[in-house]
């Protein structure tokens, strides 16, 4: 079910909430655990198996581990099982497929010994299980164990972040499961933000993915086409992944949860490592956590044991958003970049004085490079990608441009300007500008402004999905 759906905001949303706002105490747990539970099997019945299968698995290897003080060989050897149980899950349904298809296309000779795979991927396995990982592993660090099944079902198949994310840390929310309150101001403030990310998905990446698809899916292109086509998915990919998390943090808030930021306007970002600090947050942060830093992170010995980490963490990377040639290269390239930056200590030198101009070619460059990372991103193999880079510089002897691209930058002038001002701080700014300290009559009036723009635009995505509006989801592949 799509937070962007009618089903969703107009049925599922409003019986969860009344009825959430009716029960007190635990009785709320059971109540958002059997909805997240109904939530997970909407589209397909049979996955939610999968992820009960692995809340019972991590929560019994999680107590055992607990259960182990002053034992610290069976502690490390139950740690390991829980993250080979877990990893094996995710490559069962995730990476399978791309395995069997691989090995039988270079060796032919064993087709007939390796069967084809066609094993559907269950939504948002790599988030529940990244989020399940990171339990166990913070219960062998010392965090204590969850006694309740169902309070750790809870934490790990909550409904607001469970297909897309933020990949939200058991610590931060533990005691929330269990002490969490629900105010006037932190429900409002939650409306808001679900408002925003609600009609950023419907108003702005559903209507950019009608030109990007168009762009992707022709063979004809114009060099002009093809750079309008990769500059719309850059927006689409944003403003439906964050406009997804922007409506998860939100739905936390109005249940009483409080979920990290997940984006922070990463396309204003002046290095490539600066990007990854805005971008996709809550990612970056458990690779941080969890693979970086134990294998020694900056502090090692020598630029070799550097680079050995980076390349880990960025290989991994590529391979967490898909089994497929473009994502594992996506990956390694952010890679290559954030590993140049770091041994040439980039960052900490643009920031010189004297270096305005520098910082500004450099921010164009970072720019570039994430515009046609997402070209890479998009393809569906490594051949589309090449043809389609190749067309964006002019080397496969297309034409410059064309009636169409006239066209269609009338056609959707509005909607990408808009997309590029969201895409920035400014309205932010605005709204700061406006409210002044945060208190008395300026802030009261910056919140009723955005309340009322918000339910206008509220309006228009309802419109827009009742005519039958292209609709897609992105992460719902990851």
């Amino acid at each position: 079910m799509l937070f962007s759906s009618m089903e969703f905001v107009f049925v599922f949303l409003p019986i969860v909430m009344g009825v959430n706002l009716l029960l007190r105490g635990r009785a709320r747990n059971y109540w958002l655990l059997l909805c997240s539970l109904l939530f997970y099997a909407w589209g397909e019945p049979s996955f939610v198996l999968v992820m009960i299968g692995s809340i019972l698995l991590n929560y019994l290897l999680a107590l055992a581990i607990s259960r182990q003080e002053g034992r610290p060989g069976r502690r490390k050897a139950l740690l390991i099982l829980d993250i080979v149980c877990n990893l094996s899950l995710l490559f069962v349904f995730k990476y399978l497929n791309f395995v069997t298809r691989t090995v039988r296309g270079w060796f032919p000779a064993l087709v007939p010994l390796i069967p084809e795979t066609s094993i559907a991927l269950p939504i948002g396995i790599s988030f529940f299980t990244f989020q399940a990982l990171s339990y166990v592993i913070d219960v062998y660090r010392g965090v204590k164990a969850q006694k309740n099944p169902a309070y750790l079902g809870l934490y790990i198949s909550l409904f607001p972040q469970l297909i897309a994310g933020p990949i939200v840390r058991y610590t931060t929310v533990a005691d929330q499961i269990e002490h969490r309150k629900i105010t006037a101001a932190g429900f409002s403030e939650g409306c808001l933000f679900f408002l925003r990310g609600f009609n950023k998905k419907i108003l702005l990446a559903n209507v950019l993915s009608e030109l990007a698809d168009l762009a992707f899916g022709s063979g004809e292109l114009t060099v002009g086409m093809a750079w309008l086509g990769a500059l719309c998915y850059m927006l689409q990919i944003y403003f439906d992944f964050g406009g997804y998390s922007e409506m998860a943090i939100g739905l936390g808030k109005m249940l009483g949860f409080e979920f990290e930021k997940n984006f922070d306007y990463p396309y204003i970002s002046g290095t490539v490592t600066e990007f990854w600090r805005r971008w996709h947050i809550s990612l970056g942060s458990w690779f941080r956590d969890y693979v970086y830093f134990p294998l020694g992170g900056s502090r090692v010995k020598s630029k070799a044991l550097l680079v050995r980490n980076l390349f880990v963490v960025w290989l991994l990377t590529g391979i967490w958003h898909g089994a497929e040639w473009t994502f594992l290269l996506w990956g390694l390239m952010y890679g290559a970049l954030i590993t140049a930056e770091k041994l040439n200590d980039l960052p900490r030198k643009l920031k010189a004085p004297g270096r305005g101009w520098e910082r500004g070619l450099y921010r164009g460059f970072t720019l570039l490079v994430v515009l046609l990372g997402w070209v890479l991103f998009r393809a569906e193999n490594l051949g589309q990608a090449g043809a389609y880079l190749q067309t964006m510089f002019g080397l496969n002897g297309r034409p410059f441009a064309d009636d169409s691209v006239l066209f269609y930058l009338r056609d959707y002038r509005t909607v990408l300007a808009a997309g590029i001002l969201c895409a920035t701080p400014i309205f932010r700014w605005l709204r700061e500008k406006i409210s002044g300290e945060g208190e008395g009559a300026r802030a009261a009036a910056a919140e009723a402004v955005a309340w009322i723009f918000q339910l206008a635009l509220f309006l228009c995505s309802v419109g827009a999905l009742l005519m039958g509006a292209h609709n897609p989801f992105i992460y719902f592949n990851f």
